[in-house]
């Protein structure tokens, strides 16, 4: 759930996944903005999250909260229902936070019905992100995330969510004053001392000597990312294109669940790739 890069900020793509035998759509919907991928076209979808643009715009996504389906659902049918041929079903796999993710998912489902899928999976963006970085999902690795709304620090282990924290503070905030870039570095700071702390293995101290990976559009800010520097023992690792890693990588996720047997004849239906 990534925010929208600062605009001094270099926001040029990586090379985009291409995969022009299958049908499917990967999506990241965060609070501020949200990213799509269409398989086949090499199309990509990065607009504002309101259900209809313009005055009065909508926000049916609130500090990573999905607070307006139906609206979700509108959204998704005005950017991508004309994008898709009328005669397929698509696979679609979306990102979807760590913690809440159970919420979440319920009501993405709901929402991208909208588009006739054959099949719903959801991944945890912190996975799609170290996907898209290429990062080796063998090793306990750590993810922060920092959105425009909310920022989240999450350990995987084999890939999978061992451990996770959220704060609901991100890049929208530094816009409007009301925090700076030191209290979203130091909230950072604490939920990764927080896991350390509860962790009775050594998969937290493992992960942050490898560096850990950041993302979202607070990794394109400079000022959040030299407070971070100056309170971990590494300085992170930013992700390349960092406010599009999640989609990418959901991307990629999509072109592996699209020929995997277990999906090739599913009924409509939802599950969670990890």
């Amino acid at each position: 759930m990534t925010g929208a890069p600062h605009p001094h900020a270099t926001t040029s793509h990586r090379p985009w996944p291409v995969c022009r035998g299958c049908c499917g759509i990967a999506l990241d919907m965060g609070s501020a903005r949200t990213r799509a991928w269409l398989a086949g076209k090499g199309v990509v979808v990065d607009v504002p999250t309101v259900t209809f643009p313009g005055a009065g715009a909508v926000y049916p996504i609130q500090r990573g909260t999905i607070v307006d389906t139906p609206g979700c659902a509108r959204m998704l049918q005005r950017l991508l229902a004309d994008r898709l041929p009328r005669s397929t079903r698509p696979m679609v796999i979306v990102t979807a936070p760590v913690l809440d993710g159970l919420a979440y998912r319920t009501e993405v489902r709901t929402a991208v019905e909208v588009l006739r899928p054959r099949c719903v999976l959801t991944v945890p963006s912190a996975r799609a992100i170290a996907v898209a970085a290429g990062a080796d999902l063998s090793r306990a690795l750590m993810v922060v995330d920092i959105g425009a709304h909310v920022t989240e620090v999450v350990l995987l282990d084999d890939g999978a969510v061992a451990d996770a924290r959220r704060t609901a503070l991100g890049t929208d905030d530094l816009d409007e004053s009301t925090i700076t870039a030191e209290q979203i570095a130091e909230a950072v700071a604490s939920m990764l001392t927080s896991m350390l702390h509860q962790d009775r293995t050594s998969l937290t101290v493992d992960a942050l000597r490898r560096r850990i990976l950041l993302a979202g559009g607070g990794a394109l800010r400079p000022e959040i990312t030299h407070h971070l520097t100056g309170r971990l023992h590494e300085p992170p690792c930013v992700v390349p294109a960092p406010h599009t890693a999640a989609v990418r990588g959901a991307a990629r996720l999509l072109q592996a669940a699209h020929t995997h047997p277990s999906t090739a004849h599913r009924s409509p239906s939802t599950a969670s790739l990890r």
